[in-house]
């Protein structure tokens, strides 16, 4: 016999319904299709299911598409790890057939590509040379990307570009220089902005390293990726690949000067793509940007989180893209999305 006062409730007077009539988020119609023998990248795609990371890709691919077919901006914000596994390639062809309009890197993006087009190689082995202080003292990184900055500062160019102009003019021996994705976008005229963090990269350590210049030359890009912001007004779009913290932080700053200067932004696509969600890129791309962001036409601003790895994740991104996947260019999220 229970010692307490409270007894337990009793359950046989509770009301219950037919499992058939009550409203679910899951549908047979929703699952997975299992893969046939020889099924193509489209057919695949079509057969995920309706749930979830599965139908956000979905949404997101058709707005690219609905923004690509409206000659809207489509912004990309890509951090080093993202060239340093070799996707370099996939981002020249995306900015060739229009999926990428401009690019903003953070200073290892630009490092790991100024690297390969120079020698075909990057990504140094830090622990075997932190030890002995010699991690980051590769002479030509130093002193190239610093002679850059300081030709940005003379001549009044973002790094972004100025970096893009030297490789491709010849200034030295660029032997690879189609593997560049700086090269490409300054040929294509696709617009890349380079956003420092002094300290961070490796260029900063060597003795021609100038702050003023460093600071002259991503301030001016810093301005310049803002008018690009500005043009995604409406109906644009901004995908951030794997930078944590320093691209999601230029973003909503410059989200906050556009809108200060009385355009709404609104409605607008973002993304982040990584292989760890992290705070500031859900915050400052995923959540705040696209918070209240319902445009003139009714149409809403959205942003999607999808985890993945960068050696997966993009190629398949890019695949969709070029095999036209979805082929309904809807920016609207499915009715049956489970959340």
């Amino acid at each position: 016999m229970s010692i307490y006062s409270t007894r337990p409730i009793t359950l046989t007077n509770l009301r219950t319904y037919p499992l058939a009539s009550r409203n679910s988020k899951v549908h047979i119609r929703d699952f997975v299709k299992p893969p046939a023998p020889n099924l193509s990248l489209t057919q695949f795609l079509s057969s995920l299911p309706n749930f979830l990371a599965a139908n956000d890709l979905r949404n997101l691919l058709a707005a690219i598409h609905h923004a690509r077919k409206n000659k809207r901006p489509i912004l990309w914000g890509i951090g080093g790890h993202v060239i340093k596994v070799g996707l370099g390639p996939i981002l020249i062809d995306l900015m060739r057939r229009g999926f990428i309009t401009s690019l903003a890197m953070n200073g290892a993006a630009l490092v790991h590509d100024f690297e390969i087009a120079l020698v075909g190689n990057t990504s140094e082995d830090v622990e075997s040379g932190i030890g002995a202080g010699a991690f980051g003292m590769a002479a030509e990184t130093g002193e190239y990307l610093n002679q850059i900055a300081k030709i940005a500062m003379r001549a009044r160019l973002g790094y972004g570009e100025a970096a893009g102009q030297f490789l491709d003019n010849a200034v030295i021996p660029v032997p690879f220089a189609k593997f560049s994705v700086l090269v490409a976008a300054y040929q294509l005229r696709v617009p890349v902005t380079i956003h420092l963090a002094i300290g961070t990269d490796i260029p900063h350590m060597h003795r021609t390293s100038d702050g003023a210049a460093l600071g002259s030359a991503t301030h001016l890009d810093f301005r310049l990726f803002c008018s690009l912001v500005q043009q995604m007004h409406p109906g644009g779009i901004y995908l951030n690949w794997g930078s944590a913290v320093l691209l999601p932080e230029v973003f909503l700053k410059a989200v906050s000067v556009v809108r200060n200067l009385g355009v709404p932004l609104r409605p607008i696509t973002t993304a982040n793509f990584d292989f760890i969600q992290h705070y500031r890129p859900m915050q400052n791309v995923v959540k705040r940007p696209t918070a209240s962001g319902r445009g003139r036409q009714g149409e809403e601003s959205r942003g999607y989180a999808i985890t993945g790895h960068h050696e997966l994740l993009l190629p398949l991104v890019a695949a969709a893209l070029a095999s036209g996947w979805p082929r309904s260019a809807r920016r609207k999220s499915s009715r049956r999305k489970k959340r």
